[in-house]
């Protein structure tokens, strides 16, 4: 195998390929990058098992062949070669190391076949269906940060992603939640999506396509399968497992008829919150929210730290009321919210308040209260 590529290119490509190789791996070739040389171009493939990224850009070839090769070596070392440079990699069987040249810098890589490199299998995936790029890149930012990191309930680890049909108009759904906290948004089914299965993406491959989406296109062709999902665009793609398991049915918890309205001014309590919770105890992390007609006032006391109080104007007219929340919570909510306004929507201290944003009326939030 030898093949002369632009720096560039390859940085590119090795930077989506690498970040799905775990650093430590108990199966030596996992830490690889196999790279498959042929008429067409330049392929790279890195998976861990349960998800796999490829690549593909133009290069001049010389010899074609395949090899795996050190993925993080690798990448560092093109990382730090001089800009606009050209880089030379070479694979002959006579020595069983990758050379890698560009200008007066010469590296020597240990290999490995690339016949034992594990491939993962795209059978049973349905027809792709086009999603604007933007949109997808809404759904993961508006809901992945409830995503649950707790291992006992593994199908929390990843976001949901399934069609419904309200009123007779179909719609993708992302919902995620950990238990204390639910995120859901939801954008017009694109074609073809009504009847794909509902999948729950793991957490990491969530992170890893989300990044990925910084380089694509316009739109990024999905595919799904109950066992698997695919996303491609240009000439990378990312297929990963989905977590086998059972969603909980989690429009039983959006509340439906909370009647108490209150309207803040989004950036005020973001700001208003942060600093109230900077005494506050780090493990329960609590705010209490006194209600009362036209102002909140929020508390933070901690036996250690002392006791903060700030007093906020909103638009609320009706009985007042003491409800507690998680501050990282009430910090992660607002940080989605594109208005100016945050709309709150209780029904009494003990029960789910939803939380809206009305500038997007795609977006669900529901925040489980603290005792206080």
């Amino acid at each position: 195998m030898k093949l002369t590529i632009e720096r560039a290119a390859l940085l590119k490509a090795l930077g989506h390929v690498q970040s799905v190789v775990e650093r430590r791996n108990t199966i030596p070739i996992l830490s690889n990058v196999l790279l498959s040389a042929d008429g067409g171009g330049v392929g790279f493939s890195a998976t861990d098992l349960d998800m796999e990224i490829v690549d593909q850009t133009a290069a001049n070839i010389e010899g074609s062949g395949q090899i795996t090769a050190p993925a993080h070596t690798l990448y560092e070392i093109v990382r730090k070669l001089p800009e606009g440079s050209d880089v030379a990699l070479t694979y002959s069987g006579d020595d069983p190391r990758l050379v890698v040249q560009a200008g007066r810098s010469r590296f020597n890589l240990p290999v490995l076949p690339a016949g034992d490199f594990p491939v993962m299998s795209s059978d049973g995936l349905s027809a792709p269906i086009a999603i604007d790029t933007a949109d997808l890149i809404r759904l993961i930012d508006k809901t992945r940060f409830a995503i649950s990191t707790e291992e006992t309930r593994y199908y929390l680890n990843g976001l949901y992603v399934h069609v419904v049909v309200e009123d007779g108009q179909p719609k993708l759904r992302a919902v995620a939640t950990d238990g204390h906290r639910l995120a859901l948004a939801e954008m017009p089914a694109p074609e073809g999506a009504a009847g794909s299965p509902g999948v729950i993406i793991p957490r990491k491959t969530i992170n890893e396509i989300r990044r990925l989406l910084d380089d694509a296109g316009e739109s990024v062709a999905l595919q799904v399968s109950p066992q698997k999902v695919r996303f491609a665009f240009g000439e990378a793609a990312l297929t990963s497992k989905v977590i086998d398991g059972s969603f909980p049915d989690y429009v039983r918890v959006i509340p439906k008829d909370n009647q108490k309205i209150l309207k803040v001014d989004n950036a005020l309590f973001s700001q208003a919150v942060d600093r109230v919770a900077t005494i506050s105890a780090e493990k329960s992390r609590s705010v209490k929210m006194a209600v009362e007609s036209g102002k909140i006032v929020l508390t933070v006391r901690n036996m250690e730290a002392g006791q903060a109080v700030e007093e906020l104007e909103v638009d609320y007219e009706g009985e007042g009321f003491e409800i507690g929340f998680n501050a990282r919570y009430l910090l992660d909510v607002a940080g989605q919210i594109t208005g100016e306004t945050a709309e709150f929507r209780f029904a009494d201290p003990a029960s789910p308040t939803l939380v809206l944003d009305p500038e997007d009326p795609g977006l669900q939030y529901v925040l489980m209260p603290l005792r206080v």
